[in-house]
């Protein structure tokens, strides 16, 4: 049982719960009503009894002391059969009177109607006796009135003294109906009251039902919807079949939700459009590129930043950078990071060298991504730039910085040194002797002058200046340095070797830049032979390697030594500026820009130089230039 009225009362919760705020209202105005005029009608039903039951009272003990009156005399000379009749015509002629009985001085009963003491004692076989209080018979005009229910309503006792000459005879008790319009009126008004408070509620739980079903299942449905909308889910739509405001609500619900969803279609192709350019573009900028959230989370990161920290393989994307870090990153930029997370401060720089995956130098950018209001730091942006070239050059520019200064040192110190000796003590020396000091000066300030040169060649080649190109003739140009380095090449005891094809046809280039070319060639194969070495210089024609008509003949000049050697270390690095390969010879002069020239050279002359060599056997340094054609229109070609 207990089970049941649970049951009945989760459900009474639940189906209360679902009824929305006014109509919980709506509900209890209704019981405040409805009580209200509960409360009247039953005041109102109370007080017509009341006044029916005063009315009875009055007409019952005036009807009382009129029978008493009349048949008193009767009963005082013992007429009884009198007594009767005249009771029983006038309780034939009203329906006011229930009942009418006589009882003596001592209260039995003797006679009533509508029965008789005989058919009583005979029936019932009992005494009948009306109980009175002792004074009772004190006033007879004072009659005693009570009232007592019956099926037929509520019944008006009158218990009238019947006294004759002063002496106490008996009692008459006089049984009133009640007043039946009264009756009828007061159970029509509670009838009433009560079809009236069961209609109300009637009313109000099929006005719950219907609202429910019209109003609230409609207004929970458009609440779903919406929330689903709020929490991006455009495909909701609400299907009920209503017509009114409610409908075209609903319909303009669904229209809404259609459009909705249509426009987020849209934006999420442009959004992918613009996300698939941003991550393209991303992936192919040169420097690294990392984007983190405010918790270190891993956002993107493209192809170049994946490269330097040996993130080929791993999976980034939500994972936390700092444990993905190469120690040496993590251990500089991991109190930034969180400083510039919090917005204690806006970037950091941070130039680190690296060990692994492969050593090298980066610089790290790390800047902040704000809201499009600026107000709050929405993640952290890294550049990783692979400055290790820079750094290399910087290393080579100070080596080069020592090393010409040494070597402009060297030579003003020995200026300086043999003039002061010249002007100190230039009488006491002889002419030789001046002649040998002079000698040395001068040979010290050709030395200077080819340092400053140089420097300023590379300036000049780097400078982006243009050449005009034209018919050269490379037979002359290798005579004319052959012959410059010929006294040099005998005084070493090296042998100096020209190997030119003859007819050898016009060359596009220039005159000026490739005697320069071969001069330095020429000079660091004499530099880094011993004596009994030689020294080559060829140039020949190419034989085409097709048969292609388009193909230009070319020229190829060859630079080879027997000198000691570059080793396969130092070759790639060769032609970059301020090296020097001094591994063996750390004693030769020489400021490490002459290859670096050459190659500026020969690119001005849109080829390429190559070398070949083997440590204590040699180096062949070969380049190719392009036949001019003479049968051309002359235009001096600019590079």
């Amino acid at each position: 049982m207990l089970t049941v009225l649970k049951i009945i009362k989760e459900a009474i919760v639940n189906w209360w719960l679902e009824f929305t705020l006014q109509t919980k209202l709506l509900a209890a105005a209704t019981l405040v009503v409805s009580l209200v005029m509960s409360g009247l009608t039953f005041w109102a039903v109370n007080t017509i009894q009341l006044d029916a039951r005063v009315n009875d009272t009055r007409f019952g003990r005036d009807l009382g002391l009129l029978l008493a009156a009349n048949v008193a005399p009767l009963i005082a000379n013992d007429n009884l059969t009198e007594v009767a009749e005249f009771s029983q015509r006038f309780y034939s002629s009203t329906s006011s009177v229930r009942y009418m009985l006589y009882a003596d001085d001592t209260g039995n009963i003797y006679f009533g109607i509508p029965f008789w003491q005989p058919e009583v004692g005979t029936s019932l076989a009992i005494e009948r006796r009306i109980e009175l209080p002792d004074d009772y018979a004190a006033d007879a005009e004072k009659p005693m009135v009570r009232q007592h229910r019956s099926p037929d309503g509520e019944v008006t006792d009158v218990f009238v003294p019947l006294t004759a000459d002063g002496k106490y005879l008996g009692v008459l008790a006089v049984g009133i109906n009640p007043n039946s319009a009264a009756v009828i009126s007061s159970n029509f008004t509670r009838d009433v009251t009560i079809a009236v408070f069961i209609s109300i509620w009637v009313m109000v739980i099929l006005g719950g039902v219907i609202n429910a079903l019209t109003i609230t299942k409609p207004i929970k449905e458009l609440l779903v919807g919406v929330k689903q909308i709020t929490a991006g889910n455009f495909k909701q739509q609400i299907d009920l079949p209503l017509g009114g405001e409610l409908g075209e609500l609903i319909l303009n619900f669904n229209e809404m939700a259609e459009r909705l969803e249509r426009y987020e279609e849209q934006n999420i192709e442009e959004l992918t459009a613009e996300k698939a350019k941003l991550e393209t573009l991303v992936s192919t900028i040169a420097d690294g590129a990392v984007l983190i959230d405010n918790s270190m989370q891993v956002i993107l990161a493209n192809p170049t930043a994946q490269r330097i920290f040996g993130w080929e393989e791993a999976k980034l994307v939500g994972e936390n950078v700092l444990h993905h870090l190469p120690a040496a990153v993590g251990m500089q930029i991991t109190r930034p990071l969180y400083e510039i997370a919090t917005g204690e401060c806006e970037s950091a720089e941070f130039r680190i060298p690296l060990i692994e995956p492969i050593k090298r130098t980066v610089r790290i950018l790390m800047t902040t991504v704000l809201n499009q209001q600026r107000e709050s730091v929405k993640g952290i942006a890294i550049t990783v730039q692979d400055i290790t070239r820079e750094v290399e050059l910087n290393e080579a520019k100070s080596q080069f910085i020592s090393n010409i200064s040494h070597e402009l040192r060297t030579p003003l110190f020995n200026i300086k040194s043999f003039i002061e000796t010249l002007h100190d003590y230039g009488e006491d020396l002889s002419t030789e002797q001046k002649k040998e000091f002079l000698v040395t000066v001068n040979h010290e300030t050709d030395r200077l002058t080819r340092l400053v040169n140089d420097v300023l060649d590379l300036s000049k080649l780097e400078s982006g200046r243009n050449y005009h190109l034209k018919g050269v003739d490379l037979a002359q140009a290798i005579e004319q340095t052959l012959r410059t380095y010929q006294l040099n090449a005998r005084d070493k005891g090296i042998e100096l070797i020209q190997e030119v094809e003859p007819q050898l046809p016009l060359v596009v280039g220039h005159y000026d830049l490739l005697l320069q070319v071969l001069a330095n060639l020429i000079g660091n194969a004499l530099k880094f032979t011993k004596a009994g070495g030689k020294v080559a210089l060829r140039a020949h024609q190419l034989e085409p390697k097709s048969s292609s008509h388009h193909q230009v003949p070319k020229v190829r000049v060859e630079i080879s030594d027997t000198g000691i050697g570059i080793g396969p270390e130092d070759q790639e690095a060769i032609f970059d500026r301020f090296v020097r390969v001094e591994n063996r010879v750390h004693t030769l002069e020489g400021t490490g820009l002459g290859l670096s020239i050459v190659r500026n050279i020969i690119e001005k002359h849109q080829t390429k130089i190559y070398l070949v060599s083997e440590i204590g056997i040699g180096t062949t340094f070969w380049f190719d230039l392009a036949v001019f054609d003479e049968q051309a229109p002359h235009v001096p070609k600019s590079y």
